[in-house]
């Protein structure tokens, strides 16, 4: 029997299911030790709980069920550390920010972070990969206590060079929030509209780089770690600053590509986690 192709028009090709996650945790301190006291989980993010030995931090590790983020997802997460507590979040691998269609909505991506007062946390996702056609809407707010501690890293893959990708379009926008006890001491955003790969090349931008990623550090030693962290992060085979103000240690670093990003990462790490460099999770 002959097979009739089914013929659909473009004016009518049906809305595509979308996915929607919806994560809150909360550590609280019991005795000597940080625990889990609350967890939601809904939709396709979800967390795992690593055992550790007693008084470590809470080991964390996030991951998205639905297999990536396309344009028209919306995530929203909520981690909230309690006074005197310690978690280490990091995700399951690299996430990755599919194409979508012309006119998707982006995707929408919300964490909120609350540190309590003498809490210690770090924020160590694995790099996010910008395929071409994402669109994405990102913001991460962070409110510190006075006297809490924060170590992160947020990277960003445009396209992975060992697949010849180019970016040739892609609506981007990340936004970074940090207050401390109520006041704003950090802001730092990355809009980048149309063709990626050549605005990527102007020095103004990413001077030719194929990845990039801000590693910020806020504690009382952070001021001392100035000059080891320069000092790390020149003997890589990236562009780096870093600057000290208001209390933040931050580094800007620039990389030809994933494996180069990733290397100068574990450098600055390596310094910054007292020579535990990258977390075992990143190393499976």
């Amino acid at each position: 029997m002959p097979v009739c192709p089914i013929i659909v028009r473009s004016d009518s090709v049906a809305s595509l299911q979308r996915a929607r996650g919806s994560l809150r945790m909360r550590i609280a301190r019991r005795g000597l030790n940080s625990v889990l006291a609350d967890l939601y989980q809904e939709g396709c993010l979800k967390a795992r709980f690593p055992r550790t030995p007693p008084g470590a931090p809470v080991s964390v590790v996030l991951l998205n069920t639905a297999g990536g983020v396309v344009p028209g997802d919306r995530l929203d997460q909520s981690v909230s550390l309690e006074a005197g507590t310690k978690a280490s979040v990091v995700s399951v691998g690299a996430e990755r920010f599919y194409r979508g269609r012309p006119g998707d909505t982006p995707a929408h991506v919300r964490t909120a972070i609350t540190v309590g007062a003498g809490a210690v946390l770090e924020w160590l996702p694995q790099e996010s990969i910008l395929f071409d056609a994402t669109a994405l809407d990102r913001t991460l707010v962070i409110e510190l206590e006075d006297t809490a501690q924060l170590l992160l890293v947020e990277a960003l893959l445009f396209g992975r060079a060992a697949m010849g990708e180019s970016l040739q379009w892609i609506r981007l926008v990340d936004r970074l929030r940090i207050r401390r006890a109520g006041r704003l001491v950090w802001q730092d955003a990355v809009r980048l509209c149309g063709d990626a790969a050549t605005l990527m090349q102007h020095a103004a931008i990413g001077a030719g780089a194929g990845a990039m990623a801000g590693i910020l550090f806020v504690a009382p030693e952070a001021l001392a770690q100035l000059e080891p962290l320069r000092k790390a992060l020149a003997a890589e085979s990236c562009d780096a600053g870093v600057t000290f103000r208001d209390g933040v240690l931050f580094a800007r670093v620039l990389a030809r590509d994933g494996a180069a990003l990733r290397a100068s990462i574990a450098a600055a790490l390596a310094v910054l986690r007292a020579e535990t460099g990258l977390p075992r999770n990143w190393c499976c």
